[in-house]
């Protein structure tokens, strides 16, 4: 068996030579992410966080997200480490309000590792029931080609699918917004979407991303989750196309989207 080199004079070379042991593969499938690694990297994003602008704007696509998912994801940059930080930037007056949200999305990353290692059997079998009227054999197994090759008749749906794809990450989101997308309006098992996701997402994981899909599904919830074009314009414009016309399918009040999707019952 051939040893690969493990010490490279620059990120290019390196590039250069990962590519070369897949030949075969097209420019597309070798697209490289801007994303680096290594914890110099991870540090480097970490140090410029900013809780409070993050708890409020961190729905918006262009909101002070901190990007450090892929480093906590390979264990460069620890869960404690991103705590201590925030708390140490919050206001002055002790007042931990403004950096909660912050603080909450950490401690679903720990609560979704916890609920993994007790109940492995669970990221890749529905917990429960979907709640959407429909049972599991009413779900489509495959994800369609048309999804896989960004060309749905959704245009924002489209630009989240090749971001996917060319970057390796997507906006929190933006990924609920993927989700809902692939299984409520096109009734795709959420395992087909959650293996396309971990296929090219770089901070993947089975737990955040597959029980989050879950949630997205209603198989771990109360409902499923779904949005209306009216809630896309307001958080992914302008970083996506949001316009009317190019995103039919996601036109209307949450009440007729409902009947749409669900028509056997309005979800619970």
């Amino acid at each position: 068996m051939e040893v690969q080199p493990k010490t490279f004079a620059d990120r290019d070379a390196l590039i250069a030579h990962v590519r070369a042991l897949s030949p075969s593969l097209s420019p597309e499938e070798t697209f490289v992410s801007d994303t680096k690694g290594g914890r110099d990297a991870g540090q480097a994003l970490l140090q410029n966080i900013d809780p409070i602008a993050y708890g409020r704007s961190r729905d918006y696509l262009g909101g002070a997200v901190s990007y450090l998912s892929p480093y906590i994801r390979h264990g460069l940059i620890t869960l404690n480490e991103a705590r201590n930080l925030a708390l140490e930037r919050g206001p002055e007056d002790g007042d931990a309000k403004p950096i909660e949200k912050f603080i909450q999305e950490l401690a679903w990353r720990d609560f979704w590792q916890r609920v993994y290692q007790q109940n492995p059997d669970w990221i890749w079998h529905d917990i429960e029931d979907y709640k959407t009227g429909f049972t599991a054999e009413d779900y489509a197994d495959t994800l369609p080609d048309d999804i896989r090759q960004a060309q749905t008749d959704c245009a924002a749906i489209n630009y989240f699918i090749t971001s996917l794809q060319t970057t390796g990450y997507l906006h929190n989101h933006a990924r609920m917004y993927l989700a809902a997308y692939i299984v409520h309006w096109r009734r795709v098992k959420w395992q087909a979407g959650a293996r396309f996701f971990l296929a090219h997402l770089l901070d993947g994981d089975p737990a955040s991303n597959n029980l989050s899909f879950q949630w997205v599904a209603s198989t771990f919830s109360n409902k499923p989750y779904f949005f209306n074009l009216e809630n896309l314009q307001k958080y992914a414009h302008p970083q996506a196309p949001c316009d009317a016309a190019s995103n039919q399918p996601l036109s209307g009040s949450y009440e007729a989207l409902a009947e749409k999707l669900f028509p056997y019952g309005e979800p619970a």
